[in-house]
């Protein structure tokens, strides 16, 4: 196997800023990732622990240093970026200071055991995978989320309350939790589930039908029903298309393959939107959503499409919450994966009837 490696490469101690060395390495004796690690390290000194369980970032999925080279080309192909958990924090090439994540144990000081702290060090890659640190800095994470879960469970009731008081005052906490599902590789779903337990005791999460995604309209669109059966008229071939997926199916993909747009693939595709915890704090889903829209605006799409009418609240009704975020003019248009197949199947009258009321019109008829 041949794989081209792009590896990160910082000393806090000599070098202003980060920067990835190339290597291109045809595979012989090596099993693993952390082999490739070890030969690397003979040839030039790399910063990284030599253990099978140690954390790493391959294009940008958290991965541990043992994952076998079969598995890491099914998932990654033969060109892959080796990174730290931790950028922010990278101290000596993928080594970091992890402080941060220790120093929020503190807050359970009073309940945790020895075993506590140990599947607590486990939980690392769960902290640093969080989007919401890219938000706050100060957020409380994932893994003592998912441990505060584990020691309710040999608490009596007061004990609980106490637990449950000390995560609701901190202030960047469990509603501002923003799955990791897709950024950790054979992400534990028990864990979210954990999570969401906590979110209900703490009365922050609700059905998604119940929230109220149009902040600032309160007009409900109509986008009709998917077709199955439709002919495309009209391929856009004169446009560039972002699509956010949060329903994936075969069809919807089917359509966008069969128009002839520019598809731009995007990364922030990965984030999760926290839709059920929206009512009680939009402040993440917001972040997420213009994340999303700035990078599909940035790398020059024409329009983004979403697949279910929640998203398209998200973003096109709160238009001015992202921009306010984002410190800057928006205005890519969002459709919705129905009105898309009406354009194409040169329905405009019917989707006429939508495009009109978006806050931001494509303009496309």
């Amino acid at each position: 196997m041949k794989l081209e490696i792009s590896l990160f490469k910082f000393d806090k101690n000599s070098d202003y800023l980060p920067y990835y060395t190339k290597h291109f390495i045809k595979t012989k004796e090596e099993k693993t990732l952390l082999d490739i690690l070890r030969n690397i390290n003979k040839e030039q000194k790399l910063g990284f622990i030599d253990c099978e369980n140690f954390d790493l970032v391959v294009n940008g999925v958290y991965v541990k240093a043992g994952i076998e080279l079969k598995k890491l080309k099914e998932e990654f192909g033969t060109d892959i970026k080796i990174e730290p958990i931790s950028i922010r924090r990278a101290c000596d090439d993928l080594l970091i200071n992890d402080d941060d994540f220790k120093e929020r144990l503190q807050l359970l000081n009073d309940f945790v055991s020895e075993n506590d702290k140990t599947i607590y060090e486990q939980l690392k890659p769960y902290f640093y995978a969080s989007n919401t640190l890219n938000l706050d800095k100060l957020y409380i994470g994932d893994s003592l989320l998912i441990l505060t879960s584990m020691i309710m469970e040999r608490l009596n009731d007061e004990d609980k309350n106490t637990i449950l008081k000390i995560i609701n005052e901190y202030e960047v906490s469990a509603s501002y939790y923003n799955s990791s599902k897709n950024v950790i590789l054979d992400f534990d779903t028990s864990y979210e589930e954990r999570i969401i337990k906590l979110q209900k005791a703490l009365e922050l999460y609700e059905e998604i039908e119940k929230q109220n995604f149009r902040l600032n309209k309160t007009l409900v669109l109509d986008f009709g029903e998917f077709e199955n059966e439709y002919e495309v008229k009209h391929d856009f071939n004169d446009f560039a298309i972002a699509y956010y997926s949060s329903n994936s199916q075969e069809k919807y993909t089917k359509l966008i393959n069969s128009l002839k747009s520019k598809k731009i693939k995007l990364e922030s595709q990965k984030l999760d939107l926290s839709k059920n915890t929206f009512n009680k704090n939009s402040k993440i889903t917001l972040f997420c959503a213009y994340t999303i829209l700035l990078e599909a605006f940035d790398a020059g799409a024409d329009l983004l499409i979403v697949d279910c009418d929640e998203d398209f609240y998200i973003f096109d009704y709160n238009r001015k919450e992202l921009e306010k975020m984002c410190g800057r003019e928006v205005a890519i248009p969002v459709l919705h994966i129905n009105e898309l197949q009406k354009l194409a199947n040169g329905k405009h009258d019917e989707v006429k009837q939508t495009l009109e009321k978006h806050q931001v019109n494509p303009e496309i008829i």
